[in-house]
C-alpha cells in the first residue's frame, strides 16, 4: 500500500512538471529568421588588386600619328562601400556606391624616337625621344545590383553602372639631352560591369568576393615639345580589372539571420 501511494505521488509530480518544461523549451526556441534577410542598409570595407591598361597614341599638330604604346597599370587598392537592398522572394535588387584608393601605375617604353627635318638654313635632322606614364590614384563607382538568394545564406549577383576617377599622365620629351616634362591630371567618367558572391558570416556580418571591369574611355592632352617639333597630342584610353574581397555590416537583419 505504501509503495502504491509513493508511485501515485511521483506520477502526479511528473505530470505537473511536464507543462513547465515544455513552456521553458518554448521560451528558449530561437526566434524566426526575417522573411527578407538581405533587405536594408549596409556599410563595409574592401581590399584587393587591380590590373589595368593604358593605350596611348601620340600625334603631331594636324593629326599625324607617330607612335602608339601600351602599358600595364597594376597595383593594390582599398576602400569602402555603402548600399541598400530590396528583396522579393529569392530576388534581391540594390544600389551600391564605393570609393577606392589605388597604387596603380605603369610606364610605356621611352625608347621610341621621332624625327623632324628642317630645311633652312640647311637640311638638319633632329631626333627626339618620348616617354609617358599613367597613374590611377583613386576611383569610385555608383552601381545597381541584381542578385538571387536561392541558397540560404548566399547571394549571387551581377552589377553595373557609373565609374569615375582621376588619371595622372606624365610625359618626358627629350631632344639633344634637353627634356620637357609635362604633368596632366584628368578626372574621367566611364562605365563598369561585373559580378560577385556574398555570404553570411554570422550575426549581421557578410563577406563578399567581387570582380569589376572599368572603362574610362579616351581622352587627350596636348603639350609643347622642344623646337623644332610642333606641339604633341597624347591620346589615352584607360581600362581596369578589379578583384576584391569585402566585409559588410547589415543594419536591418536580426543577429540570427545567418541561420535562416
Amino acid at each position: 500500500m505504501i509503495k502504491l501511494a509513493i508511485a501515485v505521488v511521483a506520477f502526479g509530480a511528473l505530470t505537473a512538471a511536464t507543462p513547465v518544461v515544455a513552456a521553458d523549451m518554448a521560451l528558449k526556441a530561437p526566434p524566426p529568421a526575417p522573411s527578407a534577410p538581405w533587405a536594408g542598409w549596409y556599410i563595409g570595407v574592401n581590399v584587393g588588386g587591380s590590373f589595368g591598361r593604358a593605350t596611348d597614341t601620340s600625334t603631331f599638330a594636324g593629326g599625324v600619328p607617330f607612335s602608339a604604346t601600351s602599358s600595364r597599370l597594376d597595383g593594390v587598392l582599398g576602400g569602402g562601400q555603402i548600399g541598400y537592398n530590396l528583396q522579393s522572394g529569392s530576388w534581391v535588387f540594390g544600389l551600391e556606391t564605393d570609393i577606392q584608393g589605388t597604387g596603380e601605375r605603369g610606364s610605356a617604353p621611352s625608347s621610341l624616337s621621332v624625327t623632324a627635318i628642317t630645311t633652312l638654313p640647311a637640311p638638319v635632322t633632329t631626333t627626339g625621344t618620348l616617354g609617358d606614364s599613367e597613374k590611377l590614384p583613386w576611383f569610385g563607382t555608383a552601381r545597381g545590383r541584381i542578385g538571387i538568394a536561392a541558397i540560404p545564406g548566399w547571394l549571387l549577383y551581377a552589377t553595373g553602372g557609373l565609374a569615375y576617377g582621376q588619371i595622372d599622365s606624365d610625359t618626358t620629351f627629350t631632344v639633344a639631352g634637353v627634356s620637357a616634362i609635362n604633368n596632366f591630371h584628368t578626372t574621367r567618367t566611364g562605365w563598369t560591369v561585373g559580378g560577385g558572391v556574398e555570404a553570411w558570416l554570422g550575426h549581421n556580418w557578410t563577406a563578399k568576393l567581387e570582380y569589376l571591369y572599368l572603362d574610362f574611355g579616351s581622352f587627350s592632352n596636348t603639350f609643347t615639345a622642344i623646337a623644332p617639333f610642333t606641339p604633341i597630342t597624347l591620346t589615352s584610353h584607360v581600362t581596369d580589372n578589379v578583384v576584391r574581397v569585402g566585409l559588410n555590416y547589415h543594419f536591418s537583419p536580426s543577429p540570427v539571420v545567418a541561420k535562416y
